[in-house]
Protein backbone atom coordinates (compact mmCIF):
# COMPACT_ATOMS: atom_id res chain seq x y z
CA UNK A 1 0.00 0.00 0.00
CA UNK A 2 2.81 2.42 0.93
CA UNK A 3 4.51 1.68 -2.38
CA UNK A 4 1.29 2.49 -4.29
CA UNK A 5 0.85 5.77 -2.36
CA UNK A 6 4.51 6.64 -3.02
CA UNK A 7 4.09 5.99 -6.75
CA UNK A 8 1.04 8.28 -6.84
CA UNK A 9 2.43 11.05 -4.62
CA UNK A 10 5.93 11.34 -6.11
CA UNK A 11 4.85 12.54 -9.58
CA UNK A 12 2.13 14.68 -7.94
CA UNK A 13 4.73 16.43 -5.74
CA UNK A 14 6.97 16.90 -8.76
CA UNK A 15 4.06 18.41 -10.72
CA UNK A 16 3.16 20.80 -7.87
CA UNK A 17 6.76 21.93 -7.33
CA UNK A 18 7.48 22.40 -11.04
CA UNK A 19 7.53 26.14 -11.84
CA UNK A 20 5.78 25.46 -15.17
CA UNK A 21 2.71 24.00 -13.47
CA UNK A 22 0.97 27.27 -12.57
CA UNK A 23 1.14 28.53 -16.15
CA UNK A 24 -0.23 25.24 -17.48
CA UNK A 25 -3.12 25.24 -14.96
CA UNK A 26 -4.00 28.86 -15.78
CA UNK A 27 -4.12 28.02 -19.50
CA UNK A 28 -6.36 24.99 -18.83
CA UNK A 29 -8.73 26.97 -16.56
CA UNK A 30 -8.95 29.82 -19.07
CA UNK A 31 -9.76 27.51 -21.99
CA UNK A 32 -12.27 25.56 -19.87
CA UNK A 33 -14.02 28.74 -18.71
CA UNK A 34 -14.28 30.15 -22.24
CA UNK A 35 -15.59 26.78 -23.48
CA UNK A 36 -18.30 26.60 -20.77
CA UNK A 37 -19.27 30.26 -21.27
CA UNK A 38 -20.03 29.62 -24.95
CA UNK A 39 -21.92 26.30 -24.64
CA UNK A 40 -25.61 25.74 -23.90
CA UNK A 41 -25.05 26.40 -20.18
CA UNK A 42 -23.09 29.56 -21.00
CA UNK A 43 -25.61 32.08 -19.66
CA UNK A 44 -26.09 30.16 -16.39
CA UNK A 45 -22.34 29.73 -16.02
CA UNK A 46 -21.67 33.44 -16.52
CA UNK A 47 -24.52 34.43 -14.22
CA UNK A 48 -23.26 32.09 -11.49
CA UNK A 49 -20.16 34.21 -10.87
CA UNK A 50 -22.34 37.33 -10.55
CA UNK A 51 -24.98 35.79 -8.26
CA UNK A 52 -25.81 38.29 -5.50
CA UNK A 53 -25.70 37.38 -1.81
CA UNK A 54 -27.95 39.97 -0.19
CA UNK A 55 -26.88 39.26 3.41
CA UNK A 56 -23.29 40.24 2.54
CA UNK A 57 -24.46 43.32 0.67
CA UNK A 58 -26.27 44.53 3.78
CA UNK A 59 -22.96 44.38 5.68
CA UNK A 60 -21.22 46.36 2.91
CA UNK A 61 -19.19 43.30 1.97
CA UNK A 62 -18.58 41.93 -1.55
CA UNK A 63 -21.96 40.69 -2.78
CA UNK A 64 -21.05 38.24 -5.57
CA UNK A 65 -18.64 35.33 -5.99
CA UNK A 66 -16.72 37.38 -8.54
CA UNK A 67 -16.36 40.28 -6.10
CA UNK A 68 -15.20 37.95 -3.29
CA UNK A 69 -12.57 36.47 -5.57
CA UNK A 70 -11.35 39.83 -6.90
CA UNK A 71 -11.56 41.80 -3.65
CA UNK A 72 -10.77 39.25 -0.93
CA UNK A 73 -9.01 36.18 -2.34
CA UNK A 74 -6.84 38.32 -4.60
CA UNK A 75 -5.78 40.15 -1.43
CA UNK A 76 -4.08 36.89 -0.41
CA UNK A 77 -2.44 36.78 -3.86
CA UNK A 78 -1.20 40.34 -3.25
CA UNK A 79 0.04 39.22 0.17
CA UNK A 80 2.24 36.63 -1.54
CA UNK A 81 3.39 39.21 -4.10
CA UNK A 82 4.11 41.62 -1.24
CA UNK A 83 6.26 39.09 0.64
CA UNK A 84 8.27 38.50 -2.56
CA UNK A 85 8.71 42.24 -3.10
CA UNK A 86 9.80 42.87 0.51
CA UNK A 87 12.18 39.87 0.53
CA UNK A 88 13.80 41.01 -2.72
CA UNK A 89 14.12 44.57 -1.37
CA UNK A 90 15.67 43.36 1.90
CA UNK A 91 18.10 40.72 0.70
CA UNK A 92 17.54 39.78 -2.94
CA UNK A 93 17.89 41.15 -6.45
CA UNK A 94 16.50 44.57 -5.41
CA UNK A 95 18.53 45.01 -2.22
CA UNK A 96 21.02 47.53 -3.62
CA UNK A 97 21.00 50.31 -6.20
CA UNK A 98 23.44 48.46 -8.47
CA UNK A 99 21.27 45.34 -8.45
CA UNK A 100 17.90 47.07 -8.65
CA UNK A 101 18.42 49.84 -11.20
CA UNK A 102 18.26 47.64 -14.33
CA UNK A 103 15.04 45.73 -13.46
CA UNK A 104 13.50 48.94 -12.04
CA UNK A 105 14.30 50.88 -15.21
CA UNK A 106 13.23 48.02 -17.48
CA UNK A 107 9.94 47.62 -15.57
CA UNK A 108 9.29 51.37 -15.80
CA UNK A 109 9.89 51.32 -19.56
CA UNK A 110 7.71 48.22 -19.85
CA UNK A 111 4.86 50.09 -18.15
CA UNK A 112 5.20 53.53 -19.75
CA UNK A 113 5.43 52.53 -23.43
CA UNK A 114 2.34 50.20 -23.38
CA UNK A 115 0.36 52.85 -21.47
CA UNK A 116 1.31 55.52 -24.04
CA UNK A 117 0.40 53.19 -26.92
CA UNK A 118 -3.04 52.52 -25.39
CA UNK A 119 -3.57 56.27 -24.80
CA UNK A 120 -2.58 57.00 -28.42
CA UNK A 121 -5.32 54.67 -29.70
CA UNK A 122 -7.97 55.88 -27.22
CA UNK A 123 -7.07 59.51 -26.57
CA UNK A 124 -10.36 60.83 -27.99
CA UNK A 125 -12.63 58.21 -26.40
CA UNK A 126 -14.06 57.43 -22.98
CA UNK A 127 -12.03 54.18 -22.96
CA UNK A 128 -8.83 56.02 -22.08
CA UNK A 129 -9.35 54.87 -18.47
CA UNK A 130 -8.05 51.47 -19.59
CA UNK A 131 -4.46 52.74 -20.01
CA UNK A 132 -3.34 50.65 -17.02
CA UNK A 133 -4.41 47.33 -18.58
CA UNK A 134 -1.38 46.70 -20.87
CA UNK A 135 1.17 47.77 -18.24
CA UNK A 136 1.11 44.48 -16.30
CA UNK A 137 3.34 41.38 -16.43
CA UNK A 138 2.04 38.07 -15.08
CA UNK A 139 4.73 36.53 -12.85
CA UNK A 140 3.32 32.99 -12.90
CA UNK A 141 2.61 32.90 -16.64
CA UNK A 142 5.84 34.56 -17.82
CA UNK A 143 8.11 32.47 -15.58
CA UNK A 144 6.11 29.35 -16.45
CA UNK A 145 6.72 29.88 -20.17
CA UNK A 146 10.39 30.72 -19.46
CA UNK A 147 10.69 27.38 -17.63
CA UNK A 148 9.01 25.55 -20.51
CA UNK A 149 11.71 26.97 -22.79
CA UNK A 150 14.34 25.25 -20.61
CA UNK A 151 18.00 26.11 -21.27
CA UNK A 152 17.06 28.46 -24.11
CA UNK A 153 16.36 31.01 -21.34
CA UNK A 154 19.50 31.32 -19.14
CA UNK A 155 19.08 31.26 -15.34
CA UNK A 156 20.39 34.83 -14.99
CA UNK A 157 17.76 36.02 -17.49
CA UNK A 158 15.00 34.22 -15.53
CA UNK A 159 16.19 35.96 -12.33
CA UNK A 160 16.14 39.33 -14.11
CA UNK A 161 12.65 38.57 -15.48
CA UNK A 162 11.41 37.66 -12.00
CA UNK A 163 12.83 40.88 -10.50
CA UNK A 164 11.24 42.89 -13.35
CA UNK A 165 7.88 41.13 -12.90
CA UNK A 166 7.93 41.77 -9.13
CA UNK A 167 8.62 45.49 -9.69
CA UNK A 168 5.95 45.49 -12.39
CA UNK A 169 3.49 44.06 -9.85
CA UNK A 170 4.44 46.77 -7.38
CA UNK A 171 3.90 49.38 -10.11
CA UNK A 172 0.52 47.86 -11.00
CA UNK A 173 -0.48 47.91 -7.33
CA UNK A 174 0.43 51.61 -7.07
CA UNK A 175 -1.48 52.37 -10.30
CA UNK A 176 -4.58 50.53 -8.99
CA UNK A 177 -4.39 52.26 -5.60
CA UNK A 178 -3.98 55.75 -7.09
CA UNK A 179 -6.12 55.63 -10.23
CA UNK A 180 -8.66 52.81 -9.95
CA UNK A 181 -10.10 53.24 -6.48
CA UNK A 182 -13.55 54.68 -5.83
CA UNK A 183 -14.47 57.86 -3.99
CA UNK A 184 -12.28 58.14 -0.91
CA UNK A 185 -13.85 57.89 2.56
CA UNK A 186 -11.30 59.50 4.84
CA UNK A 187 -12.67 58.08 8.08
CA UNK A 188 -12.09 54.50 6.96
CA UNK A 189 -8.74 55.52 5.47
CA UNK A 190 -7.72 56.87 8.88
CA UNK A 191 -8.88 53.61 10.52
CA UNK A 192 -6.78 51.65 8.02
CA UNK A 193 -3.79 53.85 8.89
CA UNK A 194 -4.32 53.20 12.61
CA UNK A 195 -4.48 49.43 12.02
CA UNK A 196 -1.27 49.61 9.98
CA UNK A 197 0.43 51.41 12.90
CA UNK A 198 -0.89 48.71 15.26
CA UNK A 199 0.68 46.02 13.06
CA UNK A 200 3.99 47.91 13.08
CA UNK A 201 3.72 48.24 16.88
CA UNK A 202 3.43 44.44 17.11
CA UNK A 203 6.86 44.25 15.47
CA UNK A 204 8.31 46.99 17.67
CA UNK A 205 7.18 45.27 20.88
CA UNK A 206 8.23 41.87 19.46
CA UNK A 207 4.76 40.34 19.80
CA UNK A 208 4.86 36.83 18.37
CA UNK A 209 3.53 36.77 14.80
CA UNK A 210 0.26 34.86 14.69
CA UNK A 211 -3.48 35.11 15.36
CA UNK A 212 -3.47 38.78 16.51
CA UNK A 213 -1.78 39.96 13.32
CA UNK A 214 -4.19 37.92 11.15
CA UNK A 215 -7.21 39.50 12.90
CA UNK A 216 -5.69 42.96 12.41
CA UNK A 217 -5.04 42.12 8.73
CA UNK A 218 -8.72 41.21 8.19
CA UNK A 219 -9.74 44.48 9.88
CA UNK A 220 -7.27 46.33 7.64
CA UNK A 221 -8.85 44.71 4.57
CA UNK A 222 -12.37 45.73 5.68
CA UNK A 223 -11.30 49.32 6.40
CA UNK A 224 -9.62 49.65 3.00
CA UNK A 225 -12.68 48.06 1.31
CA UNK A 226 -14.89 50.76 2.86
CA UNK A 227 -12.36 53.56 2.18
CA UNK A 228 -12.80 53.44 -1.61
CA UNK A 229 -9.29 52.16 -2.36
CA UNK A 230 -9.04 48.75 -4.06
CA UNK A 231 -9.42 46.33 -1.11
CA UNK A 232 -6.97 43.67 -2.30
CA UNK A 233 -4.14 46.21 -1.82
CA UNK A 234 -4.45 45.33 1.88
CA UNK A 235 -2.48 42.17 1.12
CA UNK A 236 0.61 44.16 0.09
CA UNK A 237 0.30 46.59 3.02
CA UNK A 238 0.06 43.66 5.43
CA UNK A 239 3.08 41.98 3.78
CA UNK A 240 5.24 45.02 4.53
CA UNK A 241 4.40 44.74 8.25
CA UNK A 242 5.50 41.08 8.47
CA UNK A 243 8.88 40.60 10.21
CA UNK A 244 11.62 39.83 7.68
CA UNK A 245 12.47 36.50 9.29
CA UNK A 246 8.83 35.38 8.89
CA UNK A 247 8.49 36.27 5.19
CA UNK A 248 9.65 32.90 3.83
CA UNK A 249 7.40 30.99 6.24
CA UNK A 250 4.32 33.07 5.31
CA UNK A 251 5.07 32.80 1.60
CA UNK A 252 5.57 29.04 1.88
CA UNK A 253 2.33 28.67 3.88
CA UNK A 254 0.12 30.43 1.29
CA UNK A 255 2.08 29.54 -1.86
CA UNK A 256 0.15 26.42 -2.89
CA UNK A 257 -3.20 27.90 -1.82
CA UNK A 258 -2.60 30.93 -4.05
CA UNK A 259 -1.19 29.03 -7.04
CA UNK A 260 -3.52 26.03 -7.02
CA UNK A 261 -6.76 27.53 -5.71
CA UNK A 262 -6.93 31.33 -5.91
CA UNK A 263 -5.32 31.86 -9.33
CA UNK A 264 -7.23 29.01 -11.06
CA UNK A 265 -10.46 30.30 -9.48
CA UNK A 266 -9.59 33.82 -10.62
CA UNK A 267 -9.02 32.53 -14.16
CA UNK A 268 -12.32 30.60 -14.19
CA UNK A 269 -14.37 33.54 -12.85
CA UNK A 270 -12.78 36.31 -14.91
CA UNK A 271 -12.58 34.55 -18.28
CA UNK A 272 -16.22 33.44 -18.42
CA UNK A 273 -16.43 35.34 -21.70
CA UNK A 274 -19.05 35.15 -24.40
CA UNK A 275 -17.14 35.16 -27.69
CA UNK A 276 -19.28 37.28 -30.05
CA UNK A 277 -19.79 36.52 -33.74
CA UNK A 278 -18.05 39.83 -34.48
CA UNK A 279 -14.92 38.60 -32.66
CA UNK A 280 -12.54 40.18 -35.21
CA UNK A 281 -14.38 43.51 -34.97
CA UNK A 282 -14.01 43.45 -31.17
CA UNK A 283 -10.25 42.99 -31.50
CA UNK A 284 -10.20 45.73 -34.12
CA UNK A 285 -11.72 48.28 -31.72
CA UNK A 286 -9.45 50.93 -30.22
CA UNK A 287 -9.60 49.12 -26.86
CA UNK A 288 -8.59 45.79 -28.42
CA UNK A 289 -5.81 47.24 -30.59
CA UNK A 290 -4.48 49.39 -27.74
CA UNK A 291 -4.17 46.39 -25.42
CA UNK A 292 -2.71 43.99 -28.01
CA UNK A 293 -0.15 46.43 -29.44
CA UNK A 294 0.66 47.68 -25.93
CA UNK A 295 1.43 44.22 -24.55
CA UNK A 296 2.88 42.44 -27.60
CA UNK A 297 4.92 45.37 -29.02
CA UNK A 298 5.06 48.02 -26.30
CA UNK A 299 6.35 45.75 -23.52
CA UNK A 300 9.47 44.42 -25.27
CA UNK A 301 10.13 47.83 -26.87
CA UNK A 302 9.93 49.73 -23.57
CA UNK A 303 12.01 47.18 -21.64
CA UNK A 304 14.70 47.01 -24.33
CA UNK A 305 15.01 50.78 -24.93
CA UNK A 306 15.23 51.80 -21.26
CA UNK A 307 17.65 48.95 -20.48
CA UNK A 308 19.86 49.98 -23.40
CA UNK A 309 19.76 53.61 -22.27
CA UNK A 310 20.73 52.79 -18.66
CA UNK A 311 23.62 50.57 -19.74
CA UNK A 312 24.90 53.06 -22.36
CA UNK A 313 24.94 55.79 -19.65
CA UNK A 314 26.87 53.42 -17.32
CA UNK A 315 24.09 53.65 -14.75
CA UNK A 316 23.46 49.91 -14.97
CA UNK A 317 25.17 46.88 -16.46
CA UNK A 318 23.90 43.68 -18.04
CA UNK A 319 24.02 40.52 -15.91
CA UNK A 320 26.87 38.11 -16.63
CA UNK A 321 26.47 36.07 -19.84
CA UNK A 322 23.37 37.98 -20.98
CA UNK A 323 23.20 39.47 -24.49
CA UNK A 324 20.97 42.23 -25.83
CA UNK A 325 19.04 39.83 -28.06
CA UNK A 326 18.08 37.91 -24.91
CA UNK A 327 16.88 41.11 -23.22
CA UNK A 328 14.55 41.65 -26.20
CA UNK A 329 13.29 38.08 -25.75
CA UNK A 330 12.71 38.74 -22.06
CA UNK A 331 10.54 41.66 -23.16
CA UNK A 332 8.31 39.34 -25.20
CA UNK A 333 7.90 37.14 -22.10
CA UNK A 334 7.02 40.22 -20.04
CA UNK A 335 4.26 40.93 -22.58
CA UNK A 336 2.32 38.04 -21.04
CA UNK A 337 -0.04 40.11 -18.90
CA UNK A 338 -2.86 37.97 -17.56
CA UNK A 339 -3.84 38.22 -13.88
CA UNK A 340 -3.15 41.90 -13.25
CA UNK A 341 -4.35 42.96 -16.72
CA UNK A 342 -7.74 41.27 -16.23
CA UNK A 343 -7.89 42.58 -12.67
CA UNK A 344 -7.30 46.15 -13.90
CA UNK A 345 -9.93 45.63 -16.63
CA UNK A 346 -12.55 44.92 -13.97
CA UNK A 347 -11.73 48.25 -12.31
CA UNK A 348 -11.20 50.36 -15.46
CA UNK A 349 -14.52 49.64 -17.20
CA UNK A 350 -18.05 49.39 -15.83
CA UNK A 351 -19.62 48.17 -19.08
CA UNK A 352 -19.59 44.34 -19.35
CA UNK A 353 -19.37 44.49 -23.16
CA UNK A 354 -16.21 46.64 -23.01
CA UNK A 355 -14.79 44.40 -20.28
CA UNK A 356 -15.30 41.37 -22.53
CA UNK A 357 -13.56 43.08 -25.46
CA UNK A 358 -10.63 43.95 -23.18
CA UNK A 359 -10.43 40.40 -21.80
CA UNK A 360 -10.51 38.87 -25.29
CA UNK A 361 -7.71 41.26 -26.29
CA UNK A 362 -5.69 40.27 -23.21
CA UNK A 363 -6.08 36.56 -23.99
CA UNK A 364 -5.11 37.21 -27.62
CA UNK A 365 -2.05 39.11 -26.38
CA UNK A 366 -1.10 36.21 -24.10
CA UNK A 367 -1.29 33.79 -27.06
CA UNK A 368 0.71 36.10 -29.35
CA UNK A 369 3.36 36.81 -26.69
CA UNK A 370 3.77 33.10 -25.89
CA UNK A 371 4.13 32.19 -29.59
CA UNK A 372 6.52 35.12 -30.19
CA UNK A 373 8.63 34.15 -27.15
CA UNK A 374 8.87 30.47 -28.14
CA UNK A 375 9.77 31.25 -31.77
CA UNK A 376 12.22 34.01 -30.82
CA UNK A 377 14.15 32.02 -28.22
CA UNK A 378 14.17 28.98 -30.51
CA UNK A 379 15.62 31.15 -33.30
CA UNK A 380 18.34 32.84 -31.21
CA UNK A 381 19.32 29.57 -29.45
CA UNK A 382 19.64 27.85 -32.84
CA UNK A 383 21.78 30.76 -34.02
CA UNK A 384 23.93 30.49 -30.87
CA UNK A 385 24.30 26.71 -31.26
CA UNK A 386 25.45 27.17 -34.85
CA UNK A 387 27.97 29.82 -33.78
CA UNK A 388 29.35 27.53 -31.06
CA UNK A 389 29.54 24.62 -33.49
CA UNK A 390 31.41 26.84 -35.94
CA UNK A 391 33.90 27.88 -33.25
CA UNK A 392 34.58 24.26 -32.31
CA UNK A 393 34.75 22.97 -35.88
CA UNK A 394 38.12 21.25 -36.43
CA UNK A 395 40.48 23.20 -38.68
CA UNK A 396 41.61 21.20 -41.70
CA UNK A 397 45.02 22.41 -42.85
CA UNK A 398 45.76 22.18 -46.56
CA UNK A 399 48.50 19.82 -47.69
CA UNK A 400 51.96 21.37 -47.77
CA UNK A 401 53.38 22.62 -51.04
CA UNK A 402 56.00 19.84 -51.07
CA UNK A 403 53.30 17.21 -50.68
CA UNK A 404 51.24 18.75 -53.47
CA UNK A 405 54.27 18.74 -55.79
CA UNK A 406 55.01 15.17 -54.85
CA UNK A 407 51.45 14.12 -55.63
CA UNK A 408 51.65 15.88 -58.98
Amino acid sequence: MKRIVHRIMTPLRYFINDSRTVGIILIICTLLSIFLANKGIGLSYRNFWNSEMHSFKALHLPATYLEWINNFLMGIFFLMAGTEIKRELMEGELSSFKKAILPFGAALGGMMVPALIFIAFNVHSSYITGWGIPTATDIAFSLGIASLLGKRVPLSLKILLMALAIIDDLGAIIVIALFYGGQLHWTFLAIAGAIFLALMACNYFKIKFGFLQIILAVCLWYAILQSGIEASIAGVIFAFTIPTKKLVAVEKFIHNFVNFFILPLFALANTALFIPAHFAEALGSTVGIGIIVGLVVGKPLGIFLISRLLVSLNIAKLPHNIQWKQILGMGTLAGIGFTMSIFTTMLAFGDDAVRDIAKIAILTSVALSVVASVLYFWAISTETDQSVAHLHKPVVTPPSLDLQLELN
